[in-house]
């Protein structure tokens, strides 16, 4: 059974520049954190090979150690002004928390500090300081080559990033972004940016729609389109790294790559939060990580990863916030998944493929013309069997659309042997592993039991620990939400073409 619920196969390709990975981030805020063999443990099950760690735990470094998982460490936020004061202290830090553990816990990159420029922004005039630090240490320990130092970023320090081709950085922090930048060309490193569709959807309004922000399939003519460039943009994600890659080009950096440190979709939230959803999450990730693994790219650079570590392996429960800030895991304390991954059309990444314990279902959010319409196709050009329907027979009650619906579309969705597109019905249906089979009313599918899986939906085949991270990758979002609204605003005009 441990089998059917392995999340994430994270094979890795050569792209134009380097190998694609997904990676995921590893927080403690739990009130009841496993103990660090218990997350390796979780790890090696789920074949995850690269994580973000938030700090430079011994004992957890200590269990990752002969696993060969690729480990990113962190100094948090709060030992920054500490480490960064010399050469002599960062060296220090350096010898207790890389040397003391290479080369048999394969560290290959460190992370100074989170969101710096907007969570500590006293300590920013001493950040490019402390990366040459250590740098330097690494160096003189022969490392350099092997272990990359940079530092993660909010996307919220882009301004202006729709259209993309017209972002760049908040210029009050040149002096740092300069040298910064010039830092991660010259040592071969890599920008660390985070980046966060779910925030931008969420206060743009609604006028960032939900699918583009998802990952889901968009017309040609509701594609957002940099009237700079032509480059037409399908998602928040590529806009945001695009905007990126931009915003470096403006201060005359074109060569260095970036990894996305955090992204992710909360799988619940309070009354204020309706797309804080289950469904929702797994349709983000989903999608990221099938976008990542095929190796799209960015409109800007078409065929160049982009790596990225999902925002995050567990649920933290006793972080502060809002209840979506506790709810961004893949599993829970336990190890039990939140939902389960469904990753038809990435090449091999589920050991166990858990299609056919996937069902075909009305959507929630779905217009009900719409459902009927794709109903009247199902039982009819569909060629779906809908005599269990009839009055009488045991789908019928609930007699209700919806109902209906549901059985003829799983139907379908089976009968075409869940090939892409299948479960789709021009939006309207989503694939999930709950059996929705009821009474006497048996599913195509089912095993005769209901809610076999835990927790909610995966993705349709149609459908293309530290405090500081909460504070500043919420709060820090303004910024970043008036040049996506841009995006927003684009899209909303070509719907209505």
């Amino acid at each position: 059974m441990d089998s059917l619920f392995l999340l994430l196969l994270l094979f890795s390709f050569v792209s134009a520049d380097h190998d694609a990975f997904i990676g995921v981030n590893v927080g403690t805020g739990l009130s009841d954190m496993p103990n660090p063999t218990q997350v390796v443990a979780l790890l090696k099950a789920q074949q995850i090979r690269n994580v973000r760690l938030y700090d430079s735990d011994r004992a957890m470094l200590l269990a990752l150690a002969n696993t060969g998982i690729h480990v990113t460490v962190s100094v948090p936020n709060d030992q920054l002004l500490g480490i960064g004061q010399s050469n002599a202290t960062a060296a220090n830090w350096v010898f207790h928390n890389i040397l003391a553990h290479v080369p048999a816990t394969n560290i290959t990159s460190i992370s100074v500090g989170s969101e710096i420029l907007t969570a500590l922004p006293n300590a920013a005039p001493i950040l490019v300081s402390e990366l040459k630090f250590i740098h330097s240490a690494l160096v003189a320990s022969n490392l350099d080559s092997q272990i990359k130092v940079s530092t993660a970023h909010s996307s919220s320090i882009i301004l202006d990033s729709f259209p993309p081709s017209q972002a760049f950085f908040n210029r009050s922090w040149d002096p740092v972004m300069v040298p910064l930048l010039s830092f991660l060309q010259s040592t071969d490193s890599y920008l660390m940016l985070n980046v966060y569709p779910y925030y931008d959807y969420m206060r743009s309004n609604n006028v960032i729609p939900l699918d583009y922000a998802l990952f889901r399939p968009l017309n040609p003519n509701k594609e957002a389109v940099d009237s700079n460039t032509l480059l037409h943009y399908t998602n928040v994600f590529d806009a945001v790294v695009d905007a990126a890659y931009f915003a470096m080009s403006y201060l005359n950096f074109t060569n260095i790559p970036i990894i996305v440190t955090e992204s992710g979709w909360p799988s619940k939230g309070d009354s204020s939060e309706p797309d804080a959803t289950i469904d929702n999450a797994n349709t983000y990730n989903s999608n990221l990580i099938r976008h990542v693994l095929n190796n799209t790219g960015t409109p800007k650079h078409p065929g160049v990863a982009v790596s990225t570590y999902i925002y995050e392996l567990y649920n933290e429960d006793s972080i502060p916030g809002s209840l979506s800030e506790k709810n961004w895991g893949l599993f829970d304390a336990n190890g039990v998944p939140i939902y389960i991954l469904l990753l038809t059309g990435s090449g091999n990444v589920l050991a166990d493929d858990t299609t056919n314990q996937t069902y075909c279902v009305v959507r929630d959010t779905a217009d009900l013309k719409m459902v009927q319409a794709a109903l009247d196709w199902a039982c009819g050009p569909g060629k779906v069997d809908c005599s269990p329907l009839l009055q009488g027979k045991p789908c019928y009650e609930p007699n209700g659309v919806a109902a209906h619906a549901t059985y003829a579309f799983d139907t379908y969705y089976h009968q075409m042997a869940f090939t892409e597109g299948s479960c789709d019905f021009n939006g309207v249906a989503t694939v999930t592993t709950t059996d929705p089979s009821h009474g006497t009313c048996v599913f195509p599918g089912s095993r005769g039991r209901n809610n076999t899986f835990i927790n909610g939906t995966v993705l349709a085949p149609s459908s293309n620990s530290t405090t500081s991270k909460c504070s500043s990758r919420y709060l820090n979002r303004a910024d970043n939400l008036l040049k996506l609204v841009m995006a927003g605003i684009a899209l909303c005009c070509a719907m209505l073409l």
